[in-house]
């Protein structure tokens, strides 16, 4: 009976001090102003740049300055630069074309490629159709039914697939260059990028997104029996890797030290914006939540572990090389946020059943912003995807996906498309849950 009283005391203080976080989060936030150091000051964080450098020392050094142990893991990492982007529509009165070149992208011939456009929509079509020496475009726009019904993370899946193996199947049947609709959910005539692969055992052909309103255009046109030729020019470089760091630090746990609850989210982002939602809002919430904790004065009985990731856009080395580094250290959970900074819904999670329920009695705190929802889900972030898939409970942080696609991988992801309230309470969940996670 004494162990049963030690015990739901122990449980009903857990639930005050993550009450505790979460009402001092909202009433004293510093996230915002985090995100808009990085953001405006810093900039876009593109992989092997010397932005994503100054970002590394940017939060390692805020780390120091908040009295928090913080260390540089380093990762090699992935150097490729844009260069110029042109097309246009030489069949129709030299039209400009709106584009970008996705992440990986070979070069063109210094003076372009000027072929004829192709339409498909799907692999199984592009088996089909005579596609040699012309430029493949593929036409898949996200389900915006899905959006609407806030399934915009299962949207996304199904369109994105063009953007990252397309250019080798339209090479494997003799096409010159692929161009893909951008996979986004608006557009203000917005091209979206993002990071392609190659297939080794296939020629490189250049690849690049057209903003939706472009896409649409051909289409209409194709449709109609025209001839449409493009002339395209990219020049991209992929120059010799970098030597780059994963950011760690930690508050030491008090009673289980060696038992680790790691929340993360990547501090690279793609070269269009300034990666306000992709992923600088996810640093800022990693970051708040260790200053908080660490001005509460609280000591949590398993360590918890900030790690800011490097090179999630294109290639994941981050994730990779510390998993390689920490996988025999004991991780009893995994936090990723890396899906924008919209209000908090809940969290996905790799938990079943009555580890579940379990879980979702101690996280009623988080009912007091929106954020009790645990949805089970076979994956809940990529950087720390190698853990989980290890066996690792993991939870990935939900706001409200609605326009999240809107401004992904795009021009026009900027500090004004976050909220600093709805910032704080995703902060506030991603804190209150490492706590409780760290305590129970």
């Amino acid at each position: 009976m004494t162990f049963v009283v030690l015990a739901l005391f122990a449980a009903s203080a857990q639930a005050q001090t993550a009450d505790d976080i979460i009402k001092r989060e909202l009433a004293t936030s510093q996230a915002y102003d985090t995100l808009q150091y990085l953001t405006d000051n810093i900039g876009a964080r593109l992989s092997g740049s010397t932005n994503a450098a100054a970002a590394v020392r940017w939060a390692t050094g805020t780390f120091q300055k908040w009295g928090i142990p913080v260390a540089n893991e380093q990762v090699m990492v992935p150097h490729w630069v844009r260069g110029l982007e042109y097309g246009r529509l030489v069949s129709h009165r030299n039209q400009a074309i709106v584009l970008t070149a996705l992440g990986g992208s070979v070069a063109t011939p210094a003076k372009g490629i000027t072929a004829d456009l192709v339409e498909v929509s799907s692999f199984d079509e592009l088996k089909t159709t005579d596609v040699k020496g012309k430029i493949v475009f593929y036409n898949n726009p996200m389900d915006m039914d899905m959006v609407r019904a806030h399934r915009s993370f299962e949207a996304y899946s199904k369109a994105v697939v063009f953007r990252g193996s397309g250019a080798s199947r339209a090479a494997e049947y003799g096409a010159v260059a692929a161009v893909i609709r951008s996979v986004g959910s608006a557009s203000l005539r917005t091209p979206h990028t993002g990071a392609m692969r190659y297939d080794p055992k296939l020629p490189k052909i250049p690849a690049a997104a057209m903003t939706v309103e472009d896409a649409m255009l051909i289409d209409r046109l194709l449709k109609k029996g025209e001839r449409v030729t493009m002339r395209l020019v990219l020049t991209p470089q992929t120059l010799p890797d970098v030597m780059s760091a994963n950011v760690v630090a930690e508050i030491r746990g008090s009673e289980k030290p060696d038992e680790i609850v790691l929340i993360g989210g990547h501090l690279d982002s793609w070269d269009l914006g300034t990666g306000a939602i992709d992923d600088g809002s996810g640093v800022a919430m990693v970051m708040e939540t260790m200053r908080l904790l660490k001005e509460m004065d609280l000591h949590p009985k398993r360590t918890i572990r900030a790690v800011l990731f490097m090179n999630e856009e294109n290639g994941l080395n981050g994730g990779r090389a510390y998993f390689a580094a920490h996988k025999n250290e004991k991780h009893v959970a995994v936090i990723e946020t890396d899906a924008g900074a919209a209000a908090p819904t809940g969290f996905r999670t790799t938990l079943k059943a009555g580890a579940l329920a379990d879980l979702e009695k101690r996280a009623q705190p988080l009912a007091a912003i929106g954020a009790a929802h645990f949805e089970s889900a076979p994956e809940t972030g990529a950087d720390t995807s190698f853990l989980t898939e290890a066996g690792v409970p993991g939870f990935g942080l939900v706001p409200e996906p609605l326009h999240y696609f809107d401004y992904h991988h795009s021009p026009a992801d900027t500090l004004d498309k976050v909220d600093p309230k709805e910032l704080a309470q995703d902060t506030a969940a991603v804190a209150a849950l490492a706590w409780i996670l760290a305590n129970q």
